[in-house]
């Protein structure tokens, strides 16, 4: 697969200190005029800010990895009484406790991505080729205008409400110092940005230059549009203190806390309109390269070989460089020990994990389940052993088995960790589906067929099931009555670990809600008493074994089919199969020795996510499980709750950036 993070940036950015405001930079003493009067310039151009998403602290690592945070089905990092809460780290951040003090969630490198665009963007505007070389030079201009509205995407997404400029910053540096900018007026500009970029970009395969996922094309603009508009128009923490002005509707269950709200525009419909028109443009469109990879499986195969997908389900891809950049899998996916076969270095690994409740939120017969999770790993004895920690189920996209032989080959001899080079896919086709389903769904027509598209929400969803269940299964059209319900599950269970579902829940207005869900029914499953509901499932305890059963398909891996996930054997089949026991009986309070479980899981699962409310009281929940007291007692110990505001999902601004601002920014939401 070809790798444009190859092209090296030489001649067209070189960049001094603006103080070091926002860590972005003023434009290079070359002119735009040089730079850009040919468009193999240009293009050397356009592949620096390419090269940027690959950037740590960008897609490399932090908006890939580190920080997917609390959802109901990802955790960042396993369930920890130690970091839960810590205001230095991304796993307390994950945990909605940030701080201004805290270095590992600045927003510098992605402002630096914004200048880069936009000194791109403004030197194709002036070129003087635009025209004479048009169909090239505006299909550069339509990336370059995508990008900076990915960064401002993500600013807008994980901060709130920023500094927002659209031109590249003067040597006199009149435009650099900026307070925030609402971040409807910033929403606005990117649907329009987007727009115009999805008119100049052509279809991937259009022509050889854009033949692959790893140029931004029309598909993967007009997704954005539509995935930026729904945003746009979803719930999000708002200052009411610093727009003490803003007319949006106030979500009616979320209260109001010291001039902070949860709010969202009041014309939201009109962005539903918006993200329904390009998503059915897409769908639609006899031009359409793109479909779903009828194998769930080949999505995750194919990208951790660094191949190409055969049905072009990836719009874009975030292209990394074996062994120069990228930590997708080697952070996250199927865990693996040292051991003689891979080499000394581990690979996965703990920073997103997930948890028994989203493993049981699957139907038994959804491909998606297997190929999500898993509850093996592989051990320092070269061969599969079963995990039992319900709060520590790995994440499988990613799996050392499915890599390259160059990786494999440079991982066996590694003594530190190797980046892996797989690429970090920004959209899939199923979230047009899902998207359009959504659109449809807000905007009262879900069930009536889209001229544009060919089919309705609802059949949209349903390609998407299709595919996790097969071709002609009842379940592909048994969900959910309640429409919304259903699209909430099914992206929950399309998109596990690939950084989307906690911002999801949050334009929803339910990452609270979830959240809370997730960690009841967790430790009801640990107290096996009751019935729990866990998405559109009711389990009763007899459905949770207290033992699980398995074999190994040979002397190295496990069968998953030999496992008895749902209830107990009759008899112990004893012969080839060994057995483990399962969390109704690792949670039980014995009658002798040390185990702990009883109190520690659920106190674990109770701390996490503590930072996104005021407070925290499970007294009442708590006195409805047989050994609440003991566990109430344990959770006495620890401080929850941020004291200030509800729905604290945004980051803080770092303290230097603050002081660098000459006065124009602070802190909201009681940072």
């Amino acid at each position: 697969m070809k790798k444009f993070i190859n092209y090296i940036l030489v001649l067209a950015f070189t960049f001094t200190s603006c103080d070091d405001f926002l860590d972005t930079s003023s434009p290079s003493s070359i002119s735009s005029e040089t730079v850009f009067q040919t468009t193999s310039i240009t293009k050397a151009a356009l592949m620096g800010v390419y090269s940027k998403l690959t950037d740590a602290n960008i897609y490399g690592q932090k908006l890939s990895v580190n920080w997917q945070g609390v959802s109901d089905i990802e955790s960042n990092g396993t369930f920890s009484v130690t970091e839960y809460n810590s205001s230095t780290s991304d796993f307390g951040a994950g945990n909605f406790y940030d701080d201004s003090f805290n270095n590992t969630t600045r927003w510098y490198r992605i402002f630096e991505l914004v200048e880069l665009a936009n000194s791109t963007i403004d030197g194709i505007r002036n070129s003087p080729i635009l025209e004479s070389s048009g169909a090239i030079m505006k299909g550069y201009l339509g990336e370059a205008l995508t990008m900076r509205a990915m960064a401002y995407f993500e600013l807008v997404r994980y901060w709130g409400d920023v500094p927002f400029k659209s031109e590249t910053s003067r040597s006199d540096l009149t435009n650099v110092y900026m307070e925030k900018t609402n971040r409807d007026e910033i929403y606005a500009q990117l649907v329009l940005d987007l727009a115009e970029a999805a008119e100049y970009l052509p279809w991937m395969n259009a022509h050889a230059e854009y033949a692959t996922s790893e140029r931004i094309t029309k598909g993967y603009a007009k997704a954005l549009l539509a995935k930026v508009a729904l945003f746009a128009g979803g719930w999000s923490l708002r200052d009411g203190n610093t727009f003490p002005g803003l007319d949006v509707e106030r979500h009616p269950t979320i209260p109001e806390q010291n001039g902070y709200f949860v709010g969202r525009v009041k014309d939201w419909r009109d962005y539903y309109e918006i993200a329904a028109k390009h998503t059915a443009e897409i769908i639609g469109s006899a031009d359409n390269p793109h479909a779903l990879d009828p194998e769930y499986e080949n999505i995750w195969r194919t990208v951790c070989r660094q191949q190409r997908n055969p049905y072009n389900e990836n719009l874009f891809e975030v292209a990394f460089g074996l062994g120069n950049n990228g930590d997708i899998g080697s952070l996250m996916g199927y865990s693996v020990a040292a051991n003689t076969k891979y080499g000394t270095r581990g690979f996965g690994g703990s920073y997103v994990t997930s948890t028994a409740y989203y493993f049981y939120s699957f139907d038994p017969e959804d491909e998606r389940r297997d190929v999500t999770l898993s509850w093996v790993g592989y051990t320092g004895e070269n061969k599969e052993a079963i995990n039992t920690n319900p709060l520590d189920v790995k994440f499988a996209k990613w799996r050392i088995y499915w890599m390259s032989d160059a990786y494999l080959s440079l991982h066996r001899t590694a003594n530190s960790r190797v980046s892996t080079g797989v690429n970090w896919i920004l959209m899939r086709y199923s979230d047009v589906y899902l998207m359009f389903a959504e659109a449809t769904q807000g905007l009262g027509n879900a069930n009536a067929a889209h001229p544009v598209a060919g089919m309705s929400g609802m059949q949209a969803l349903e390609k998407v099931r299709e595919r996790a269940f097969g071709v002609g299964s009842g379940k592909v059209s048994s969900y959910d009555p309640d429409f919304f319900k259903a699209i909430v599950n099914e992206r929950a269970w399309e998109f596990g670990c690939e950084s989307i579902r906690k911002q999801d829940l949050v334009r929803w207005g339910l990452l609270d809600e979830k959240v809370e869900d997730m960690k009841k029914t967790l430790c009801l499953m640990f107290d096996n008493q009751k019935p729990v509901k866990i998405f559109d499932k009711i389990y009763n305890p007899s459905d949770f074994p207290q033992r699980v059963f398995y074999k190994y398909l040979d002397s190295e891996y496990i069968d998953l089919n030999s496992i008895n996930f749902y209830g107990d054997l009759p008899a112990d089949p004893g012969g080839e199969y060994l057995s483990a026991n399962w969390f109704p009986l690792a949670a039980a309070k014995p009658e002798t020795g040390n185990n702990v479980n009883y109190i520690e899981w659920p106190v674990r699962t109770l701390l996490a996510a503590t930072g996104l409310n005021p407070s925290y009281d499970y007294s009442s929940f708590l006195g409805e499980m047989q050994h609440g007291s003991e566990i109430q007692a344990r959770l006495n110990q620890f401080n929850m709750g941020n004291g200030v505001c509800y729905y604290r999902h945004p980051f803080a601004i770092f303290y230097e950036d603050i002081y660098e601002s000459k006065g124009f920014l602070q802190n909201s939401f009681g940072y």
